[in-house]
């Protein structure tokens, strides 16, 4: 353990293959070429939302086994999540796959619980391939969260759009390709933080507090400051809740302005009917897509990644309860060396 919340592992812990999975909206917009496979069809030549987002997963892990040239029997655990009950869209999605499998559920943050999990179990020796995964989609989280589409509600300026998509991952004790390596050196594990926030439509206003307290849990546990990090990632506080970040981290006497970017904001940049985008699927698809591409490459060479997840549901908001936020982080790093690769 190094500090409170953190740990540094002891041996090299590796990203060796990711692929990714969006809808329509997410393919138009700004990041589109960056993903794998691009549908445009949202229902996925399913009958149900439920049943699509059960697909984007079983796609993302087909096109993951594809491009790293292993298969089903090579992989030791998966650790997975969705947005769902019951998790209905991992079970439902990875069942053929015949893999262990631990079933995440963080919100938002899963993808970040996800890949910690499955490093931590690589770097103890329990395993040598991982596969961490998560998805989300939009019609499904209304369906579930906020309201039926058929309502046509309107969306408050705050709001955020959940992302139709995933993003799923090969941890391992080796590189896949020399070239292009992404270590995972650390983890730091964040706490349920809760400021009594109660908007369901304001999730970065919910979720900003937790990343501010990993953020600053971070630093102190690895005594760094921001210098230590090319690029600080949060996962989908979109515009407002960045801005709250920001303001909470300068509280502590902490200012990332000038690092400190938003997954939900990258994704949907330029739109203007949602605060951003979010959902598991968002950071999932992101880190895979355009994040880590630009570590393997040099461009950073340490990125601290920071997805936040606001731990609700339709009893908890019935109930009139407030929102609590989490947030996980998982530190990246560039292995200097056989670098060709251009961005």
């Amino acid at each position: 353990m190094t500090g409170k919340q953190s740990l540094l592992f002891d041996k090299d812990v590796y990203v060796r293959c990711t692929a990714t999975v969006v809808g329509k909206k997410e393919a138009d917009g700004p990041l589109g070429e960056m993903f794998d496979v691009a549908v445009e069809d949202d229902m996925f030549g399913k009958k149900s939302w439920e049943e699509a987002e059960s697909h984007i997963q079983e796609m993302a892990v087909d096109k993951l086994l594809i491009k790293s040239g292993m298969a089903a029997s090579d992989i030791d655990y998966i650790y997975a999540g969705d947005l769902l009950g019951q998790l209905i869209a991992t079970s439902f999605g990875l069942m053929r796959y015949e893999i262990p499998m631990f079933g995440l559920y963080g919100a938002c943050s899963t993808m970040g619980e996800a890949l910690s999990l499955g490093a931590m179990c690589v770097n103890a020796g329990y395993a040598q391939n991982v596969i961490a995964i998560a998805s989300s989609h939009f019609a499904s989280a209304e369906k579930q969260f906020r309201y039926p589409l058929e309502y046509g509600n309107q969306r408050p300026v705050a709001s955020t759009w959940t992302v139709t998509g995933a993003g799923a991952y090969i941890v391992g004790d080796k590189p896949l390709d020399k070239k292009k390596c992404v270590l995972i050196k650390g983890i730091t594990t964040g706490k349920i933080v809760d400021y009594g926030v109660k908007d369901s439509m304001n999730m970065g206003a919910c979720m900003a507090p937790a990343a501010a307290e990993l953020i600053e849990a971070n630093f102190k546990d690895l005594d760094v400051d921001k210098d230590y990090y090319d690029a600080i990632f949060t996962g989908d506080l979109g515009e407002i809740g960045n801005r709250i970040l920001s303001e909470l981290l300068k509280e502590k006497g902490i200012d990332i302005a000038d690092k400190l970017y938003d997954c939900g904001m990258l994704i949907y940049e330029g739109e203007t009917k949602c605060s951003g985008g979010s959902g598991c699927g968002c950071s999932a698809s992101v880190l895979a897509g355009y994040i880590l591409p630009k570590i393997a490459c040099g461009d950073w060479k340490r990125v601290l990644f920071v997805p936040t997840g606001a731990l609700m549901s339709k009893v908890s908001f019935y109930e009139e309860n407030s929102v609590p936020g989490i947030a996980q982080g998982v530190v990246l790093e560039w292995e200097e060396g056989e670098v060709e690769q251009t961005c």
